[in-house]
């Protein structure tokens, strides 16, 4: 039997951009390990009417309706009467509810105030649950094999209302007995549109495991999610499916789950050993930040040149080297700049991003120009190019992505 959950966010201040809604997210998550399926999430304002719509159309086509919000004591906290109002019940006053939010209300030395009585309503015949952690309680309506559960919007209530009630009340209810399992390829120096037209076939045919694709600034994330009764069976049917894409993408696939490019390139740095300088212009410290968290033992320094270009020791040295070589290719001056930082530091290797950009447009994403990339040991040398240049923060992750791809390459075959 599958399971069909829907999540609504409920609050006005979601929609005016004031709070951001990572309650769903969070519980989209949770949802996944039990192996419900999610299908549609909503936010929805303090609107009664608006509510009235949004929760029963999502009463009318899921199973489990999901609510964050709305259940605390002011008049715009209205969701506990909309819920009640899609059901077709009346709100009663839970005694022990009540008693429970006036016992915290004393123990913190408190008067409560009326308007606070109102959090001990629910729809009648619903199941209480008690919040300890405070005084917004949650309640669960089963309605013809359905059910709403409200919660608090407040995300550590929630949390610890879902994962130590309202999850055990749903694994018993619906007798769940699967999971549900992703695997995550990194994937950069391709656009979304180039994987899918690499993979697009296995993307039509999939159905346990399917398969999606998800867009970064720099990267592609090709997810692989399989539902089964347990990890073990879930792995069994995503590992084929992700010998398969590898086998198609090849060296493109840069990363697994939650690592990232920088983490990949810790791992060679700490088999090898090597040291590294770095150049950079047209990403403005971004790649040697990412060096100096993820490889601070072999990351020893770097010239960076902005759009706001300091002055200093380094910088000077470099500038009056590099303009004493008159030279207009581009692609030689990375490979200088590459050269240069190696000397300068002692470092086994290099790398340097020398960025033109062809017009003045500000523009925050894939700018007009062209970004050179080289990497060297002194003897052997990998440059590349992509025909983007920016100082747009979306252009320098991107570009940073390239870069710290072309080191990962020339670590690799080195």
């Amino acid at each position: 039997m599958s399971i069909k959950a829907e999540i609504v966010a409920i609050g006005s201040e979601l929609l005016l951009g004031q709070i951001i809604d990572t309650n769903s997210a969070w519980i989209a998550n949770k949802l996944s390990d039990v192996g419900i399926n999610l299908y549609h999430k909503s936010v929805v304002g303090d609107n009664q009417h608006r509510m009235f719509s949004t929760l029963d159309t999502a009463f009318q086509r899921s199973d489990i309706v999901i609510t964050s919000g709305g259940i605390g004591p002011t008049k715009d906290d209205i969701t506990r009467e909309v819920v009640a109002e899609v059901v077709g019940r009346q709100l009663v006053r839970d005694q022990e509810l009540l008693n429970d939010i006036e016992k915290r209300f004393r123990s913190r030395g408190l008067i409560m105030s009326a308007n606070n009585e109102k959090q001990a309503d629910i729809p009648q015949g619903s199941i209480p649950v008690f919040n300890p952690n405070g005084t917004a309680p949650s309640f669960i309506v089963e309605e013809e094999g359905k059910v709403i559960i409200s919660l608090p919007g407040v995300p550590s209530e929630l949390k610890w209302l879902f994962e130590n009630e309202i999850l055990p009340y749903l694994v018993k209810k619906f007798n769940l007995s699967e999971i549900i399992i992703s695997r995550v390829l990194k994937v950069s120096r391709m656009g979304e549109s180039m994987v899918d037209d690499k993979i697009g076939f296995l993307i039509e045919e999939s159905q346990n495991p399917t398969i999606g694709l998800l867009a970064h600034p720099g990267q592609v994330d090709v997810r692989i999610t399989a539902k089964a009764k347990n990890n073990e069976q879930a792995l069994n049917l995503i590992n084929p499916v992700e010998d398969k894409i590898r086998k198609i993408l090849g060296e493109y696939v840069f990363a697994t789950d939650d690592q990232n490019i920088s983490d990949t390139i810790q791992d060679v740095f700490k088999e090898k050993g090597q040291t590294i300088g770095v150049y950079e212009d047209i990403t403005s410290g971004l790649i040697s930040q990412e060096l100096q968290i993820s490889s601070a033992n072999s990351f020893i320094g770097s010239v960076v040149l902005g759009k706001n270009n300091q002055t200093n020791d380094i910088n000077s040295q470099f500038s009056h080297q590099l303009s004493s070589e008159k030279s207009n290719d581009p692609v030689d001056f990375t490979k200088r700049a590459a050269r240069f930082v190696m000397e300068f530091f002692g470092t086994d290797i290099s790398l340097a991003v020398h960025g033109v950009i062809k017009d003045s447009n500000k523009v925050d994403n894939l700018g007009n120009g062209t970004t050179f990339f080289v990497v060297t040991d002194g003897e052997n040398i990998v440059s590349d190019q992509y025909n983007i240049a920016g100082f747009g923060l979306s252009d320098r992750k991107r570009l940073t992505i390239y870069a710290l791809d072309t080191l990962r390459r020339f670590l690799l075959k080195s």
